[in-house]
C-alpha cells in the first residue's frame, strides 16, 4: 500500500486538510502532520532555536508546534523511518488562497512539497481561491487525488514537485503551467499603538500581472486547475556567462 503524508500551513484544524486527506484515503495510507497553529506566509522557515514538540490528536493525525518544514522532518524521522519506510508521496493543503507565480516563495503549504522534493520525496501542494463565503474545498480535494493517482506509480523527476492552484468555481479542467510574473508594489501601514509607539502592518500589496496564455494566473483566472512544475534549483542559467565576463573568470 503506498504511504502518504499530509501537511499544510493553516493549521492541523483548518478543514481543508481534512478534506484533502480523505480524498486521498482511497490511494493509501494517508497521515496528517499539520503545525498546531496558522504558519501561513512563513515559507521554508526551519525552527532550530527551540524544542519542537509532537502530539496525536487522533488516529493518524498529528500536530507539531513548528513550520510546515518542521512537519515533514519529523513526520518522516519519528513516524516513518523508526519502521524502516518513508512516504511515496507529500501533499501540502488545501491552502485557503492562491499561491501563484511569485508567492510561492512565500507560501508554507509550498514549503512542505518543496521540503518533499530536497528529501527525495515526490510533493504536491495544493491552493484554492480565496473567498469570503464558506469554503468548499471539494473540487481542490479531487483536483489534487486526481494528480496525486497519476504521480504515485510514476514518481516525479528527482528535485521537482507540483503545485496546483484550483478556481474556488467549479473548474472546466486542467492545464499545465508556469509561474505568472507581476509587478509587485509593497504596501505597509503605518500605525501608532497606545503608548504612542509606531508599529506597521504589511497588507496584501498591489499586483499587476503579466499577461500569458500558458501561467498559473491565467489558468486559475479563465476557471481551470493550474499544475505548475517547480524546483528548489534557483540558480539564473542564463545568467552565468555575463556573471562569469562580470567577474573577469572562464568556465575552465
Amino acid at each position: 500500500m503506498k504511504r502518504i503524508l499530509v501537511t499544510n500551513d493553516d493549521g492541523v484544524r483548518s478543514e481543508g486538510i481534512h478534506v484533502l486527506a480523505r480524498a486521498l484515503q482511497p490511494l493509501g495510507e494517508v497521515i496528517v502532520v499539520a503545525p498546531q497553529t496558522e504558519a501561513s506566509a512563513i515559507g521554508h522557515a526551519l525552527t532550530l532555536r527551540r524544542p519542537l514538540r509532537m502530539e496525536q490528536l487522533e488516529p493518524s493525525v498529528y500536530e507539531v508546534d513548528g513550520t510546515p518544514t518542521d512537519c515533514v522532518n519529523i513526520a518522516l524521522t519519528q513516524l516513518y523511518k523508526p519502521h524502516g519506510v518513508a512516504p511515496d508521496l507529500v501533499v501540502s493543503g488545501i491552502n485557503k488562497g492562491y499561491n501563484l507565480g511569485d508567492d510561492v516563495t512565500y507560501s508554507g503549504t509550498v514549503a512542505g512539497a518543496l521540503e518533499a522534493a530536497l528529501l527525495g520525496i515526490p510533493g504536491i501542494a495544493v491552493s484554492q481561491q480565496r473567498t469570503l463565503a464558506t469554503y468548499d474545498f471539494t473540487a481542490a480535494a479531487a483536483a489534487a487525488a486526481e494528480v496525486a493517482a497519476l504521480v504515485l506509480p510514476r514518481g516525479l523527476t528527482p528535485r521537482t514537485f507540483l503545485n496546483i492552484n484550483v478556481p474556488s468555481v467549479q473548474p472546466k479542467g486542467i492545464r499545465a503551467t508556469f509561474q505568472a510574473k507581476r509587478n509587485h508594489v509593497t504596501v505597509v501601514t503605518k500605525r501608532v499603538d497606545p503608548r504612542e509607539k509606531p508599529y506597521y502592518w504589511i497588507e496584501e500589496g498591489e499586483d499587476s500581472w503579466e499577461p500569458h496564455d500558458q501561467s498559473d494566473y491565467q489558468a486559475v483566472k479563465d476557471g481551470y486547475v493550474s499544475v505548475t512544475p517547480l524546483q528548489p534549483d534557483l540558480t539564473a542559467y542564463d545568467e552565468l556567462e555575463a556573471v562569469r565576463a562580470l567577474l573577469g573568470v572562464s568556465t575552465t
